[in-house]
């Protein structure tokens, strides 16, 4: 994937166009992403504070009910996405935080495993769409070579969801008895209430587009929506061929869009199974290094790997964005992350094994935002909403994937063991399937939208 140019020094107009935009749009989108993580991940702080004990979960059945959340996800995702395109993302994104919270409210009743799956299959029907129409709705603000700081601070939301949402979920599950209600069942309670209510104000704070922005300038409007309109041309899913079923072929049968996706397969499924079994792993750090810890401790210290993730992540694509985007931007921390997820199972103490997992969190976190500034580089329209959608479906299998392997492997094995040397060497063949793009021949060198997307560094 051939040279990708150095900015240029941009001009007065460019700069407080993305500077409004980055200050407007993105700490809100964030704020949206931070509590639908939260609302996602909230079944794994619940699992050892009260939840699988109540509820007789075995490691393979919390697995399950982690992961059948993106079955329902992925049924949707791409008709959600089609829909966000066709209805606006204020109106569509709003849609979808009010029933995600409404369905989110209704674990804090849940009585038994099957309820349980119900509600988690349900959960991610009603968030279908969210990530991808976020990524859609960002990129639709910014051209290319603002893409990956703008996403960048997006996906800071991520890391720093665990690292304010733990403890924030070991203070809540604290409130054992509120409304006569178990700890687990207090924390599900009031992680679903800000979902509904952003949802509503959503509704009447984001803008489609940079040209109904009453806080642009008339010179910042036409500098966006001109080199919004420039860029487009030359991508699949333009203008001219952009609607309808053959923007959507053309997205479907590109290879590059198949691929990214088995490269994001891989990251997602080091990122969940982190995120569903980290405290998990925690709590076993009582029984093999006779430690105890209380709830607030297990929530602090499930925290720990992700603070220095999003400081990485922000100084990764900080240097994606000045020095241009290369391959080992998104093919190095992938192999940093596969070599170290294992790695944390043979260390001889809990810090030391937070320590290796700290890492691993860096690397998957410091690629993402990156990896993401790629699809709209040749993608556009109902082609990159279909496109984006699509590679964000593989994430979702990870996801599934990730909970129900790693539960069953660890129920079969009777260690993490196995299951963590499986997201190594998914997380490898994440590094090995992106170098190999990046040396990819374009199908028609004269033609814009076949050209490279990434130099290769």
């Amino acid at each position: 994937m051939g040279a990708t140019a150095l900015p240029s020094a941009p001009s007065a107009v460019e700069r407080s166009a993305i500077k409004k935009v980055s200050i407007r749009l993105v700490p809100f989108v964030a704020l949206m992403f931070f509590v639908n993580y939260l609302d996602r991940t909230a079944v794994s702080f619940a699992e050892p504070n009260g939840m699988g004990k109540d509820l007789a979960l075995t490691a393979a059945q919390f697995g399950f009910a982690s992961g059948v959340f993106f079955i329902g996800y992925i049924v949707l995702e791409v008709p959600s996405n089609m829909a966000l395109h066709r209805f606006g993302a204020r109106r569509w994104l709003a849609r979808i935080m009010v029933t995600w919270g409404v369905v989110s409210l209704l674990f804090t009743w849940v009585q038994s495993s099957e309820q349980l799956y119900a509600l988690r299959f349900l959960l991610g029907v009603a968030e279908a769409g969210f990530f991808p129409g976020a990524i859609l709705f960002l990129s639709q603000w910014v051209p290319t070579r603002h893409r990956t700081k703008v996403l960048a601070l997006f996906y800071l939301a991520q890391p720093l969801t665990t690292v304010i949402g733990a403890p924030l979920a070991g203070w809540l599950i604290g409130h054992h008895g509120l409304f006569g209600l178990e700890g687990w069942r207090v924390m599900f309670l009031f992680v679903s209430i800000p979902a509904i209510l952003l949802g509503v104000v959503a509704w009447f704070y984001l803008i489609d587009r940079p040209a109904d922005a009453t806080w642009l300038s008339t010179a910042e409007k036409e500098w966006l929506t001109g080199e919004l309109a420039a860029e487009n041309a030359t991508k699949t899913g333009n203008s001219e061929r952009g609607h309808g079923r053959e923007a959507l072929k053309e997205a479907f049968r590109s290879g590059r869009v198949w691929v990214l996706a088995l490269v994001y397969f891989g990251f997602i499924y080091g990122l969940y199974a982190l995120a569903f079994f980290l405290p998990t792993i925690i709590e076993g750090f009582q029984e093999s290094f006779g430690t105890s810890f209380s709830v607030m401790d297990k929530a602090l210290i499930t925290a720990i790997p992700y603070l220095p993730a999003a400081v990485v992540l922000f100084f990764w694509s900080r240097h994606a964005t000045r020095h241009g985007t290369r391959t080992w931007h998104v093919a190095g921390p992938a192999v940093v992350g596969g070599i170290s997820i294992p790695l944390a199972l043979y260390m001889g103490s809990p810090a030391a094994t937070i320590a290796v997992i700290t890492v691993t969190a860096c690397a998957i976190f410091a690629a993402l935002p990156v990896f993401w500034s790629i699809p709209s580089r040749f993608l556009a329209g109902a082609a990159a909403a279909a496109g984006i959608a699509l590679i964000n479906t593989a994430g979702n299998v990870a996801g599934f994937a990730a909970g129900y392997i790693t539960g069953w492997l660890k129920d079969f094995s009777g260690s993490y063991t196995l299951p963590m040397f499986v997201v190594g060497g998914f997380m490898l063949l994440s590094a090995a399937l992106m170098v190999a793009l990046s040396r990819r021949r374009p199908a028609d060198p004269s033609h814009p939208a076949d050209q490279p997307l990434l130099e290769v560094h």
